[in-house]
């Protein structure tokens, strides 16, 4: 994010906001020019696992998305960042645990 900026009247300044679910509508502000990004949707239905930057419903389906990861062979690259590619952590010692919403 750059800049400063009001979402639903909460400043945000660098950091992530979780507003929750069921809105219509969501005001946003800033007073100078800002950048920042917005991710919503309809929460999963169904538990799941989250590592790093992997979602999936299993900790076998992680450890596949960190190799695939490491490897290069299903994630794309980022255009334009000039840095080496990111390494993802080593998978933990102990199971990965699925949240979610209970029902």
């Amino acid at each position: 994010m750059q800049g400063a900026a009001e979402v639903d009247g909460v400043p945000v300044r660098g950091e992530m906001l979780y507003l929750g679910c069921g809105r219509r509508e969501l005001p946003l502000r800033a007073e100078t020019a800002a950048g920042l990004m917005l991710l919503g949707g309809e929460p999963f239905e169904e538990r799941i696992v989250m590592f790093w930057n992997f979602v999936g419903r299993t900790g076998q389906e992680m450890a596949q998305a960190r190799e695939d990861w490491m490897t290069g062979d299903r994630f794309g690259e980022v255009h334009g960042y000039a840095g080496r590619r990111l390494s993802a952590p080593e998978m933990p010692a102990t199971p990965l645990k699925p949240r979610g919403r209970e029902r």
